[in-house]
């Protein structure tokens, strides 16, 4: 049986496919940052991914090609950033670092030069981010989100960016495997929470693989995996944003208390009569109820209410 490749050799192959391809290996990585005075840092959850076969495989399984519009996420050096260019989508970065956004242009232009027409990079905190701030991304007709989200905000910046943008059609998004799990969750499952049941307002997600530790610098402490997503409905109307809106405040108030049943976690916002309204046991947990169930709630209640 042959030897097992060394972690050296390893990083030797990876580096040799990163400098004919454009793309960056873990000795580039390590190089941009010493440059640009760039430490990742626990404030804003950076692990800079440094396998080319890693960002070429997130760009795969996105779906992507030749006159796309991309959002990415936390950019960081640029690992998947050169990736997604590769294969002749426009990117629009998001990148709250200011160091990191300002050195992200000119490793575009140094290793693929080809494509800086075809990229920006916003100095933004994501959460804060508006169709105002990215006119290429407001004007298309749809655009994907791929990216490597920091663990803590991912789920955060997932909801708000399908709030703010009806057009944002589908993700592909590298984040902790927990949260992976957690996003996909069906009901009935002890994972089952706020994100699997927020997610499903706007449309269908589903597991697309793990991702080792080795291939990000610095390693985490934990494994990540890809969540890919596809929007299936969109808010067209005021009434739909007051609708997500209240199904929402019943879903954070349900799961705020998830070992109560829905009557008793529920009680101060949802009268009685609205349970039978909606046809939904008032003894069952939240941990149960589909979106539907949900918004079926939350319309029996307001209209209980009115």
């Amino acid at each position: 049986m042959p030897d097992k490749p060394s972690h050296a050799s390893t990083d030797a192959a990876d580096q040799a496919d990163a400098e004919t391809s454009g793309l960056l290996g873990a000795a580039d990585i390590r190089r941009i940052a010493a440059d640009a005075g760039v430490t990742p840092t626990k404030k804003f959850g950076q692990n800079f991914v440094i396998d080319p076969g890693t960002v070429r495989r997130i760009a795969r399984t996105a779906e992507i090609g030749a006159d796309d519009q991309v959002m990415e996420v936390g950019p960081g050096l640029g690992s998947l950033t050169l990736a997604l260019l590769e294969t002749g989508a426009a990117v629009t970065a998001v990148e709250i670092d200011p160091p990191l956004a300002e050195r992200l242009p000119h490793t575009i232009v140094e290793r693929m030069p080809q494509a800086a027409e075809r990229f920006a990079v916003i100095n933004q905190d994501a959460l804060k981010v508006t169709p105002d701030d990215t006119p290429a991304l407001a004007r298309a007709e749809s655009f994907t989100l791929v990216a490597n989200l920091p663990y803590n905000v991912a789920t955060p910046i997932i909801i708000t960016l399908l709030e703010r943008y009806p057009n944002l059609s589908s993700f592909v998004v590298m984040v902790q495997k927990e949260v992976a799990d957690r996003l996909c969750a069906k009901p009935g499952s002890k994972i089952y929470g706020t994100p699997s049941v927020k997610l499903q307002w706007f449309g269908e997600a589903e597991r697309a693989g793990v991702i080792g530790r080795n291939v990000f610098w610095p390693a985490p402490n934990v494994d990540s995996a890809l969540v890919k997503f596809t929007r299936t409905h969109t808010d067209l109307t005021d009434d739909d944003i007051a609708a997500r809106k209240r199904t929402f405040a019943l879903v954070d108030a349900a799961f705020a208390q998830r070992r109560k049943t829905l009557h008793a976690a529920l009680k101060k916002t949802v009268p009685a009569s609205a349970f039978e309204t909606a046809g939904i046991d008032a003894t069952l947990r939240g941990e149960t109820l589909t979106i539907d169930r949900f918004a079926a709630l939350a319309a029996a209640a307001e209209a209980d209410a009115a």
